[in-house]
């Protein structure tokens, strides 16, 4: 990477704090550090990365997406991480939200949709499940994946309309409560299943 290449990206990742995420709301101090030092651009094909500082979500083949900053900035918000958190990230495809979450957490473990969903590689509990994207319901493995008085972050799908949304698990029970709208990419493996109708 050139001098150049680097100055103007370190702009571009400036400016996406200053324009997106402060003016939004979101001036934690552990958030804006690890938005600004962690480059976008990494996680995108050679051919989107010029796209990197937008404010919307970057589709990527094979259903992949590399959510908006101020997505992240909020989820990271909401997640309120600490450092003895053992936490799950379910995967969007790009891995930009796992290098986000790693050095404020003890432990990290991410994995896809399709196998947060299968269950079958999720071993043992965590305190913080965080999901890069939004589900139209919770899995009964994510459910069980989750300790008694953990949190989980993720977007939910709410008649057609996608929202942050969080949650504990209290007695064995959890649900996702909505924390306010935001356009969020939509992980389709946690869609519910299609229920057949007679007219």
């Amino acid at each position: 990477m050139t001098l150049n290449e680097t100055t103007t990206t370190q702009t571009a990742r400036k400016a996406m704090i200053d324009s997106q995420l402060r003016t939004s709301g979101v001036n934690e101090e552990f958030v804006l550090a690890r938005m600004n030092v962690v480059p976008r651009e990494a996680f995108l094909p050679e051919d989107k990365a010029s796209l990197a500082y937008i404010d919307r979500a970057i589709a990527i083949d094979a259903g992949a997406h590399l959510a908006s900053p101020l997505f992240y900035g909020k989820l990271l918000l909401e997640a309120a991480p600490s450092a003895s958190d053992r936490a799950l990230v379910v995967e969007g495809g790009t891995g930009y939200l796992a290098e986000l979450l790693r050095p404020l957490v003890s432990d990290l473990t991410v994995i896809s949709a399709e196998d947060a969903v299968e269950g079958s590689k999720l071993k043992g509990t965590y305190s913080l499940i965080v999901v890069d994207g939004a589900i139209e319901e919770l899995s009964q493995s994510l459910t069980d994946a989750l300790e008694e008085e953990g949190k989980i972050v993720s977007g939910l799908l709410l008649r057609g309309v996608t929202r942050l949304a969080s949650g504990r698990k209290i007695a064995g029970h959890l649900s996702l409560e909505p924390v306010e709208d935001l356009g969020i990419p939509i992980l389709h493996a946690f869609d519910q299943p299609t229920e057949w109708t007679f007219s």
